[in-house]
């Protein structure tokens, strides 16, 4: 009797400590039990994933001023050729006006051949009317041989002087239209330089970031702001080479994003490019068989009409 109430009592001592044991540790084992199932339950579902990306443009000044007007803020959308603003053309514009004050004063001092030689003309006409009314004399007897070899010569002479007049005028003319002409293209680059210290938007978009602000001083080449199409997005993926076979460009594709944990929402897409090179797998993208060392880039053009799909966001394709 005795022997079998120690047994009793050993028996309960386990029982205790044992339940004792698993309450302690209950916790532990229910998160282990979670875990081992939301592995097996996370499995890649799609074919392939990526961030979402935009063609982004930064606009920098060509020429160098103070801003004296840029109408941007941060997420506006702008037209293609809208007006924004504009740097300092002052000196431009000075610049300018000496160019043009130059060539009027080429233009006015510009000789005319016709006027410089029309005197001259008038006394060849002479000298050749005495030449005939000589030659006639000397054909009646009436003149002698000198005579006329000395109207023909004075004839001869003020057309060599005509000649010779001619062409250094005419030089002198030529170099003050090429003088006349460096001033004119010097004009055109000031207009050149003018039109590009108005700022216009290069494309339809989105503004991404402003890096400048009006009566700050712009250098040629200083960024002024960035701007993206985020309505035309890309999804850039990477695929393993056994995917590419069911890949071709322009090909319809399915984008999915996840709007929440237990909500994904799909749009369309097209493939707008497939790499002819391999490269070894980013760390940040996952693929479909993440054992493949070398993987494929492609782009999926994707309409963000919505506007929901936004720059660096993660999205999944199915092919």
């Amino acid at each position: 009797m005795c022997l079998c109430l120690k047994k009793h009592f050993f028996c309960h001592v386990l029982n205790k400590q044992t339940n004792t044991y698993f309450m302690k540790h209950s916790s532990f084992l229910l998160a282990i039990t979670l875990l081992f199932a939301s592995c097996g339950n996370n499995k890649f579902s799609h074919d392939a994933s990526g961030t979402f990306e935009a063609t982004e443009i930064i606009l920098s000044s060509e020429v160098q001023g103070k801003v004296k007007e840029l109408n941007i803020q941060e997420g506006d959308w702008l037209e293609k050729g809208q007006y924004l603003g504009y740097i300092d053309t002052t000196q431009l514009y000075l610049k300018k006006l000496q160019l043009e004050t130059a060539i009027k004063a080429l233009k006015a001092g510009k000789p005319s051949v016709e006027i410089q030689i029309a005197s001259l003309r008038e006394q060849l006409v002479k000298a050749e009317r005495e030449y005939d009314r000589v030659l006639r004399l000397y054909k009646g007897g009436a003149a002698t041989e000198k005579q006329l070899d000395d109207a023909k010569a004075q004839a001869d002479v003020l057309q060599k002087s005509i000649d010779a007049q001619n062409s250094m005028l005419s030089k002198s003319v030529g170099s003050l239209d090429e003088e006349i002409n460096t001033y004119k293209i010097q004009v055109e680059q000031v207009e050149d330089m003018l039109a590009k210290s108005r700022i216009y938007s290069p494309v339809d978009g989105r503004v991404l970031n402003k890096y400048i602000e009006a009566s700050e001083l712009a250098g040629a080449g200083t960024p002024l702001f960035k701007i993206a199409d985020t309505r035309n997005l890309f999804i850039r993926i990477y695929v393993v080479g056994a995917q590419l076979e069911g890949i071709k460009l322009g090909q319809d594709v399915k984008v999915f994003t996840n709007e929440s944990i237990k909500k994904s929402q799909y749009y369309r897409g097209a493939v707008a490019w497939i790499s002819d090179k391999a490269e070894f797998t980013p760390k940040t993208i996952q693929t479909k068989d993440e054992r493949e060392n070398l993987v494929y880039a492609v782009k999926v053009a994707v309409k963000n009409a919505d506007g929901l799909l936004k720059i660096g966001m993660y999205g999944d394709v199915n092919f």
